[in-house]
């Protein structure tokens, strides 16, 4: 029997995505004043209901040194792309872009979530499609001269292997086809 009976599954998400929400409307408004939180609040709810996101299941474990290897890279590979996109507009050379498929490992959606948001997030590097049933990324790269594809393809492989090792049970290590470590 359960605690909280009238409790449905997952609702203290949606209070979590209603406060959110709310906050954002006010913060983007810049006025903090009764009606304002009133009415972020409203358009919250009407979001939240509206247009419910879908659960992604979570069946990994945080792993702290696999986490902070995954931060530590993301924020190396930041600096370093954010000097080689400033180095390419200052330089005046016309860039050579591209798109790489790459087909990830594992067959997740918050892991093929995540590897996306970290690849987006560096300069000079976009996800311009992500194909869920697939786990294809389609992957535009801003400047490809002095770069390997093949460089480039394996990088997004790399994020990919540090976010399951950050967050990924053994038995996903194991079925994206990699070691787990003890």
């Amino acid at each position: 029997m359960s605690l909280h009976p009238r409790r449905r599954p997952g609702a203290g998400f949606h209070i979590l995505a209603v406060a959110w929400l709310s906050a954002v409307w006010v913060a983007l408004w810049g006025d903090l004043s009764v009606a304002n939180v009133l009415a972020g609040l409203l358009i919250a709810v009407v979001a939240v209901r509206a247009l419910p996101m879908p659960t992604i299941d979570f069946h990994g474990r945080v792993r702290v040194l696999g986490l902070l290897r995954l931060v530590v890279h993301f924020v190396r590979d930041l600096v370093v792309a954010s000097l080689q996109v400033a180095w390419l507009a200052l330089n005046g050379r016309r860039p050579r872009s591209a798109v790489i498929r790459v087909r990830l490992r594992s067959h997740s959606d918050l892991y093929l979530t995540l590897t996306a948001q970290l690849c987006s997030l560096i300069p000079g590097s976009v996800v311009v499609e992500a194909h869920r049933h697939d786990g294809v990324l389609y992957v535009h790269l801003l400047d490809v001269a002095d770069r390997d594809l093949a460089v480039a393809h394996a990088d997004v492989l790399g994020i990919e292997e540090r976010v399951l090792r950050a967050l990924g049970s053994d038995e996903e290590l194991a079925a994206a086809g990699l070691e787990v470590r003890r």
